[in-house]
């Protein structure tokens, strides 16, 4: 089938103009300096988003039908009610768990303390440091993905990058019993942030049909194991995540929006939107039934819901200026927190996490020891308050007795009618401890100085923490932080207006809202969790204008938290707009200087396996002869379809010439066969036993080639090529000269600015390059002699 039987664009005929008549080069490896850098680490790889079109699958697609179609329809939606389910469950697992430890570690040390306050601190820090050592345990010996938020590589991830491990079983379990003993543990981190990488692996994990490693797996399940169709999976995972952990199922689908994918289908927002509204139904109905104390200590906290509903209902135009000094004071110091946690993490993965699994253990040991000694020693030093009047307040019960958890925490005061302000928030879980700082008509229930000094203290904490060994999230750390000093202006309002309507748990809120924006930079997302969260849609106008503020300023001095973590692991993200500096740039000027390798349509099985040993590339264009004798690029080939054809030894044929074998592939081979598995775990060149006979035989590519990839002009402007990359989450682009010959291929690599100011000449070349001119040679219309 040589010439005008090949199938290009619209069926027929060669794709694109004749190339030079060069034998494909053997490709250069990385240098070590670049193995160094973390975008170039070979377990780390780009997605295959774009559908191969290639006559495989269009025979695959042809022997479909309606009822096909139907059933994977359905089966989506089916899928989104199971990752719905699944992580609404998880959710409430890990709460129950946490709730359970906590108030276990509580009850055990409040009655060791009756006799001897020594004791009960050695009780509260063996609780603490069993939880934790357990976490971390997990972590180092059974799911080093787990550590962190996970948010940084499920964005990488729906950007199109995938980080070995991120996605597995094993790291689903390893995010929720980590989450529970590093939360129930009382670090200064969040279960909130991992709670989003869990319902992104149990989507991956039902897309693959479950974990074939653990003897878990159902073949009815594997419809979606391709990575487009698990993009959309993971999608809905993260939008559950979030919804699960703040109860926010609106805010999920706006954070998978706003914060993790790089693009958007309405069919896609339909299925998300599904997914969090199951979710939401799912933890009310499992709150439902916890209210008759069947879940311990659980019916004492529980899910994330701070009601505020009762608070501050209007304000003056005179608050407005104390609350943008909110907006201003979350930019600062959320820009601060992003930039120390950026300077210690950094030490951390060079230095000290270099060290081994036993240095991690002991470094969160003594993180959980500091910890602990805080929190137990500091509401020791605190001067006990009398009970509100209860007279003035019937509703309040002071102290809480020992057995319940809230406000007013009896701890170390002489007197029964006293409580400690600074212990109602170290010595409760981080919901309530929240739920205390954003309470409502509860005037001058906390001090200046408890206030500061937790502040100050919990900001430090959190900062040391983040990035230890242990699955760890920012949402509730940087919630607590802001209602700390959002509570702080809330008192000096209070008393420079001597206004009975200002609150100052409203502030605590908008504090909040000022950290998170000044820290993660959301804006609509974050928006409407707040609202969700605490129920009071009157503050919408106020929290807007405190986020806007909070993230203007601390764009002023660096990037979103997220951002910064993404770069801190060297994950190769496309951001949403490309460089100022690629304006000026082509396409040409991105590609790398190594030269293109390429097949034969009819190759060599030993040219193939030298290429594939020899070189981590994963597209390669193919080459065919017209009859004239010009050669001519007939598609791009996969590394994973040139795997499966070594593996299966089906193709294999003995002569060199090209057959006609268009009919019969769909009965060799199905589509599925050619993905491969979640987190990089693919077939390996080195795992194919060939014998030397078969080394001598021929593959005909031609049948498996994507034969209409993504191509664009040299002199295409750069920040078009990055756009397109990026909106259409492409693994290659092609790089054809005006008479349409490949020059080159650009990944997503190549595209990243550290890649491109590294280049030798990068200045002299933005310098002299204004407007692109062609030359006298290549002056041709761009679509000349294309079909």
């Amino acid at each position: 089938m040589q010439g005008k039987d090949m199938p290009g664009v619209n069926g027929g005929g060669p794709m694109w103009k004749q190339l030079n008549n060069e034998p494909p080069d053997s490709p250069t490896h990385y240098s070590d300096d670049e193995l160094m850098l973390g975008y170039r680490d070979r377990g780390m790889e780009s997605l295959d988003y774009e559908v191969v079109e290639s006559v495989a699958y269009r025979e695959d697609q042809a022997q479909r039908g309606i009822w096909h179609h139907a059933s994977y329809v359905t089966l989506k939606w089916t899928f989104a009610l199971l990752i719905g389910i699944g992580t609404g469950l998880a959710a409430f697992f890990i709460n129950i768990a946490v709730e359970n430890f906590s108030g276990w570690k509580f009850a055990a040390t409040f009655a060791v303390m009756k006799h001897s306050y020594f004791l009960g601190l050695v009780v509260y820090i063996a609780c603490n440091g069993a939880l934790v050592f357990s976490s971390v345990y997990i972590v180092t010996q059974f799911a080093p993905a787990a550590a962190g938020s996970g948010i940084p590589e499920i964005k990488a991830y729906l950007n199109g990058v995938d980080t070995p491990g991120i996605l597995l079983f094993r790291t689903l379990i390893g995010k929720i019993l980590g989450s529970i003993g590093s939360v129930g543990g009382g670090l200064a981190l969040g279960k909130e942030g991992p709670l989003v990488h869990t319902g992104a692996c149990i989507a991956s994990v039902l897309g693959q049909g479950g974990s074939t490693k653990y003897n878990a797996n159902w073949r009815w399940l594997r419809r979606f194991k391709n990575d487009r169709d698990r993009r959309d999976l993971v999608t809905c995972g993260c939008a559950a995540g979030v919804a699960a952990a703040f109860r926010s199922p609106v805010g999920g689908v706006l954070f998978a929006l706003e914060e993790v994918t790089s693009w958007w289908r309405s069919q896609l927002l339909w299925r998300v939107f599904f997914t969090s509204a199951v979710v939401a139904i799912v933890v009310r109905t499992a709150m439902g039934w916890c209210k008759n104390g069947k879940c311990g200590h659980f019916s004492s906290g529980g899910f994330i819901i701070w009601d505020i509903s009762g608070g501050q209902d209007d304000y003056s135009f005179y608050e407005l200026l104390p609350m943008a000094m909110l907006g201003a004071i979350g930019g600062l110091l959320g820009a601060l927190f992003n930039q120390l946690t950026i300077w210690i993490s950094t030490w951390r993965r060079n230095v000290l996490h270099r060290q081994g699994n036993r240095v991690m253990i002991i470094e969160v040991l003594l993180v959980s020891l500091i910890t602990s000694i805080l929190s137990f020693g500091l509401p020791m030093m605190t001067t006990c308050k009398p009970c509100p009047d209860p007279a003035k307040y019937p509703d309040v019960t002071c102290p809480l007795p020992s057995s319940n958890y809230g406000n007013y925490v009896n701890f170390f005061c002489s007197n029964e009618n006293e409580y400690n302000d600074l212990a109602t928030i170290f010595f409760n879980t981080q919901d309530d401890a929240i739920r205390n700082l954003f309470s409502t008509n509860t005037p001058n229930e906390y001090t200046t100085r408890s206030l500061l000094t937790f502040l100050v203290m919990f900001f430090s904490l959190a900062v040391l923490t983040f990035g230890t060994a242990v699955p760890s999230g920012q949402f509730v750390p940087g919630i607590m932080i802001g209602a700390t000093y959002g509570r702080l202006v809330g008192i000096l309002v209070v008393n420079a207006s001597r206004k009975n309507s200002v609150d100052e748990g409203t502030y605590a809120l908008l504090g909040a809202a000022s950290f998170l924006g000044g820290s993660m930079r959301m804006t609509v997302s974050l928006c409407v969790i707040m609202v969700e969260i605490t129920n009071n849609l009157q503050l919408l106008p106020l929290i807007m204008l405190v986020l806007l503020i909070s993230k203007a300023v601390g764009d002023a001095f660096n990037n979103g938290f997220y951002e910064e973590q993404v770069k801190l692991r060297s994950l190769p993200l496309l951001e949403s707009r490309p460089q100022r500096f690629m304006r000026t740039l082509a396409a040409k000027d991105a590609i790398s200087t190594r030269k293109v390798v390429q097949f034969s349509r009819v190759s060599k099985v030993s040219q193939i396996v030298a290429v594939l040993r020899s070189t981590d590339h994963n597209g390669f264009p193919v080459v065919d002869n017209l009859d004239t004798g010009e050669p001519v690029v007939i598609g791009l080939i996969l590394r994973s379809y040139l795997l499966v054809l070594l593996q299966a030894k089906t193709d294999f044929q003995h002569n060199s010439l090209p057959g006609d074998i268009r009919g019969q592939i769909s009965f060799r081979y199905n589509m599925r066969d050619f993905t491969k598995p979640v987190s990089s775990k693919g077939l390996s060149i080195y795992e194919i036993n060939i014998s030397p006979q078969e080394m001598d035989m021929y593959i005909d590519l031609q049948p498996f080639v994507n034969p209409t990839p993504y191509i664009v002009p040299e002199d295409m402007s750069l920040t078009k090529v990055y756009n397109l990359f990026r909106l259409l989450g492409l693994r290659h682009i092609c790089v054809v000269p005006r008479p349409s010959q490949v020059v080159g291929v650009i990944t997503r690599k190549d595209l990243l600015p550290e890649v491109l100011e590294e280049k030798n000449g990068l200045e002299e070349l933005m310098s002299s390059r204004g407007r692109y001119f062609l030359p006298h040679d290549r002056n041709q219309p761009l679509l000349e002699d294309l079909m």
